[in-house]
């Protein structure tokens, strides 16, 4: 955000209208600046993630955007927010077409974040071409800077020095919490502990651990007594058991019942977050995709799981065909994401997000 001198404004219309995981990755960028500058926000978003806000103690209002309504449903928009957003901040958390097209209409102050997409991408060439890597030395800059961090720079002179302080945060609320752990009570009649969550889907197949090294880690957890559930949406692994809830809960519905996990087993996805944003610990398996991309999971018990192969990242989004077969993933074998799973004793889980959050004081490394 240029410095003009003036100060911010204290109420923002944040705009981020997808993907999951990184819609999922502004509601703790929303709580750390409404907790450190006492701001407020209006949200922009997809109809999808609507409810990822819902008892957001720093958003006030959330609105819906369809990619299908176009341009005329954004320039309706605008003319609604005409006649109250006198002096509202623009904060475009995305850096789309239609987010530029809402701040080339914004009267009031505008702040974009450092997408650093030239810099991934440079990044990438480097990794797979051998005559420019020397462009891997971009390496630095970007594993300095978690995803939330280069959001909150949209705004701030420096980066928040932990990703930690910016972790997601989803509000679960205590009708939705009583709903899931009946659910659970359902499933898991005779057992006192709380269960593993996997999620083995992916965006794109490459960013998936194998479903044969699911059905194994399963399989472990059936010998040693450890309930467990799956989440997410697509096909179902295990269809045949009452823990495969694949398909069957919404997104507000999944973040109730992660908050009562012992962890998170997933790849790079939307849920890893969503997971983080509730309080449950994550294990990442992580295979075309790397740190410098800033999505890894930055919780205190978090753990990712991924091999040390030259190939590595062979992709922005882990999209592209792989000619070692899916190595990065399959190579991470089961009994080694058991181990981390018995790392996380059951009776140590993370409190949900509370929305009584402190106000704390502008930091002084921002002063």
């Amino acid at each position: 955000m240029t410095n003009t001198g003036r100060r911010p404004p204290d109420h923002w219309l944040a705009v981020r209208t997808g993907h999951l995981g990184d819609v999922v990755l502004t509601t703790g960028v929303l709580a750390w600046l409404g907790e450190t500058r006492g701001w407020t926000f209006d949200v922009l978003t997809s109809p999808p993630f609507e409810e990822l806000f819902a008892g957001h103690p720093h958003v006030r209002r959330v609105l819906a955007l369809d990619s299908r309504q176009g341009i005329a449903r954004l320039f309706r928009i605008c003319g609604d927010l005409a006649s109250e957003r006198r002096g509202w901040g623009l904060l475009d958390l995305h850096g789309s077409l239609r987010a530029r097209i809402l701040a080339s209409r914004w009267r009031g102050p505008v702040a974009r974040y450092r997408k650093m997409a030239l810099t991934r991408r440079f990044f990438l060439l480097g990794n797979r071409f051998p005559g420019l890597s020397p462009l891997r030395g971009l390496s630095r800059s970007l594993t300095g800077l978690s995803v939330p961090q280069r959001y909150a720079l949209a705004v701030c002179p420096a980066a928040p020095p932990s990703p930690r302080l910016l972790l997601p945060r989803v509000f679960p609320a205590p009708a939705e919490l009583q709903a899931a752990r009946e659910r659970l009570g359902a499933i898991f009649r005779r057992s006192g502990q709380p269960p593993v969550a996997l999620h083995p889907q992916a965006a794109h197949p490459l960013k998936a651990w194998p479903p044969r090294h699911y059905a194994a880690l399963v399989q472990a957890l059936d010998q040693r007594g450890i309930p467990w559930i799956c989440l997410g949406q697509g096909t179902a692994l295990f269809p045949d058991r009452a823990e495969d809830l694949t398909g069957r809960t919404s997104l507000r519905e999944t973040c109730a019942l992660l908050s009562l996990c012992r962890c998170l087993i997933s790849g790079d996805s939307g849920p890893l977050h969503l997971a983080a944003a509730v309080g449950a610990p994550v294990v990442g398996l992580f295979g075309p995709t790397t740190r410098e991309w800033g999505f890894y999971p930055a919780g205190e018990r978090d753990k990712v799981l991924e091999l040390p192969l030259p190939c590595r990242p062979c992709s922005l989004h882990g999209q592209n065909s792989c000619p070692r077969s899916g190595e990065c993933l399959a190579g991470i074998a089961p009994a080694q994401v058991l181990r981390e799973v018995e790392n996380f004793p059951p009776g140590e889980r993370a409190a949900a997000p509370s929305p009584d959050l402190p106000l704390s004081r502008l930091p002084a490394w921002e002063k």
